[in-house]
């Protein structure tokens, strides 16, 4: 036997889960631009590093 305020907890939040899950969705994919965007970033400084660092080897062997 199903107790009656078992009963309509149930229904309020059944009534309600869809907003709770399109609220997760749209946490999860924020969150998923948000370290795709920073790893490209990252990566960009990283690409700029190397080509710094290739210069100044470059310079400091013309210069011996």
């Amino acid at each position: 036997m199903v107790d009656a305020t078992n009963s309509l907890l149930y229904q309020l939040v059944l009534k309600d889960a869809p907003y709770v899950i399109a609220a997760y969705a749209v946490l999860w994919l924020a969150l998923a631009g948000y370290v795709t965007v920073t790893l490209r970033r990252l990566m960009k400084l990283d690409k700029e590093v190397k080509l710094l660092e290739d210069a100044v080897a470059a310079k400091t062997e013309a210069q011996d």
